[in-house]
Order: C-alpha cells, then sequence, then structure tokens
C-alpha cells in the first residue's frame, strides 16, 4: 500500500511501480501502480498481519479503504473475499491508476471509486474501514470522527501512524474505541479497533 502527501500539487512527477498482494485468490501478483511524490509504501509485513487479524471477518465484508493511495488495503481485501470496497481519494491519477487495476483484475463490480476529499465524502455502513492519511496532515482524529458517525457496533477500525506517536495515538483513540490489536513494524505503529463496547464483556481485546 502506499499513501499520499498532505496535498499534491497540480503537475507533480509520478512513475510506475508495483505492489504485491499477500494472500486470496489474488495471492503473489504484483499490480502496477502509478505512484505520486510523497506516497508512502506501508510494509508488507503490516499488511499481512493486519490480514492475519481480520482473517474471521473479511470475507463478505463491506470495506472503506480512505486516503486509498495505490489502494493496496482495498484490493489486498477483495483478494481474500472481500464483497465490496470502496475507494476514497482525492487524486485523480490515484483513481484512474486503480480503476485500470480493477478492470485487469475484471473486479469493477465489487468496487466503488471516489475521486473526493475523504474527509467530506458520504460514506456508507462498513465492516472495515481502513484509515492511513498522509503522517504529516496528522488527520487520524477528524478521520475517526466522520468514520464513527456511519460505523455499526461490530465493525473494525482499523489505523496507521508513526511509530513515535504511538502514545498520543492511544490517547486520542481512548473512549473513542477499543483497542484490539496494537503493534509496531519499524517507523510505522498500527492497531484494529472496534466502536467502544458499553462493557468489556468478551475478552476480545488484546494489546500486543
Amino acid at each position: 500500500m502506499a499513501r499520499k502527501s498532505p496535498r499534491r500539487r497540480a503537475g507533480s512527477a509520478s512513475a510506475t511501480t508495483s505492489i504485491r498482494i499477500i494472500g486470496g485468490e489474488w495471492r503473489g501478483r504484483r499490480l502496477p501502480v502509478t505512484v505520486a511524490e510523497g506516497l508512502r509504501p506501508t510494509p508488507d509485513r503490516v499488511r499481512e498481519t493486519l490480514f492475519n487479524w481480520l482473517a474471521p471477518r473479511i470475507e463478505g465484508a463491506r470495506c472503506v479503504d480512505l486516503f486509498a493511495g495505490t489502494g493496496a488495503l482495498g484490493l489486498e481485501a477483495l483478494s481474500r473475499g472481500a464483497a465490496h470496497v470502496q475507494f476514497v481519494d482525492r487524486d485523480r491519477q490515484a483513481i484512474a491508476s486503480l480503476r485500470a487495476t480493477l478492470d485487469t483484475l475484471h473486479s469493477g463490480a465489487r468496487a466503488t471509486l471516489l475521486q473526493a476529499d475523504a474527509l467530506s465524502t458520504a460514506l456508507p455502513a462498513p465492516d472495515i474501514v481502513f484509515i492511513d492519511p498522509p503522517f504529516a496532515a496528522a488527520l487520524h482524529g477528524e478521520a475517526l470522527e466522520r468514520v464513527l458517525r456511519v460505523l455499526p457496533a461490530h465493525a473494525r477500525v482499523y489505523l496507521e501512524y508513526p511509530a513515535e506517536q504511538r502514545e498520543q495515538m492511544l490517547a486520542l483513540l481512548a473512549g473513542r474505541v477499543d483497542i484490539l490489536r496494537d503493534k509496531r513494524a519499524g517507523q510505522v505503529g498500527y492497531c484494529l479497533a472496534q466502536p467502544c463496547r458499553a462493557s468489556e464483556d468478551d475478552g476480545e481485546s488484546l494489546i500486543s
């Protein structure tokens, strides 16, 4: 997965690279993607860990990939059996590249592509939402606030952030979501959470 800088400049240079699907129907397949200056690829091992966490829930899930970039998270979800993914990104090239990739995979019917600001677009009520905004923009709080307005109680939220900001992130999440998984890979911190429950009666929460 790749992520974008806070503001893309008109006419900024772009290049073609590839992402690798970790598991599922398209496991091992490398997909060409268009990237722009400032994109930050998420390590494969982070994606692998995340989808191991989501394994009991991903089949048939409806997902939203905010700040989609190359769409690696959403594409991984589709590969692993998600019913539908809504990709949201304000960059025209990112959306065009995703459309071409989905056409290649014959999976356009299972996706919605929105060229829009992730903080202002209307969102469905997804089972899983991926939030990985540009680190420098510090948009996690705004994105989470917007997402929580539509999330059903059973939903899962993935957030990715600078590892050195873990304590600030946990403080931001406190009272809003229950953290189920929490991990670090190099300079990247990431966690899986759900909307706060009225009671802690299932013992599912596990911070590792």
